[in-house]
């Protein structure tokens, strides 16, 4: 619950107003919104964020046989008495081998609830993290020509990023591009309504392309607080 407060009066310290100037790599530049690049850090939100998603990809399909699901172990090894040893009724149980498990994982869910509002605001903290280390960039094209080129792309790439990890936010109309940095392995793709906060902060540079980064800011810029009518007035 501390989390979501923070979250909200982080978020409201930031004027939407504000906004960071990137040079587009190929010509120009472009403006990004303060209220999506430049809010504050909310590490506990991030952490909150990132576990549940982490959690949400595990398949949970772990299964163990208990003494009960084993199969085999009907009869008494040996009689109760007279033999000198630790009377034992089923050669199934926990301590012998091929026995049953204890306590053993079963299939379960590990989904969590995390509210849309939490997402977006981990989303732009780890956006803007990125931006105020310069790390987040625009591109023009990485692909020239009417051929997908993954040589001339990479090359394009490494003289804007040239880092380990590099997260391309391109859209899906942008074939090329995406035919040619699919195969790099140093290189994840996503579409921006996949961009997400764990892929972000992975990744030690993001790359946008014009296109992705127009359609990403339409999706996740917030509208302008509404005033209520006679508001001014009765101050």
């Amino acid at each position: 619950m501390t989390a979501v407060q923070t979250a909200s009066e982080s978020d409201a310290t930031t004027s939407d107003t504000t906004t960071r100037t990137v040079e587009v790599h190929g010509g120009g530049s472009v403006e990004l919104p303060g209220g999506v690049f430049d809010v504050t850090l909310n590490v506990p939100l991030i952490h909150q964020v990132v576990v549940a998603q982490l959690a949400a990809a595990r398949q949970g399909t772990h299964d163990t046989k208990t003494r009960g699901e084993v199969r085999g172990g009907g009869r008494k090894p040996y009689r109760q008495k007279g033999t000198g040893r630790a009377r034992q009724g089923s050669l199934r149980a926990p301590q012998f081998t091929g026995g049953g498990v204890v306590h053993g994982p079963t299939p379960r869910k590990y989904d969590q609830r995390t509210p849309k509002k939490m997402k977006a605001a981990a989303l732009r903290g780890a956006l803007s993290d990125r931006a105020r280390n310069n790390r987040v960039h625009v591109v023009a094209s990485l692909v020239t020509g009417e051929k997908p080129s993954t040589k001339s792309a990479v090359t394009v790439l490494r003289a804007i990023a040239d880092t380990r990890r590099v997260l391309v936010v391109a859209s899906r109309s942008e074939e090329l591009t995406w035919k040619s940095l699919r195969n790099v392995e140093t290189v994840h793709l996503l579409d921006p309504g996949q961009l997400n906060t764990y892929d972000v902060l992975v990744s030690d540079d993001v790359v946008f392309t014009e296109e992705a980064l127009a359609a990403f800011l339409e999706r996740n810029s917030r509208p302008a607080p509404r005033t209520v009518a006679g508001a001014e007035e009765n101050k």
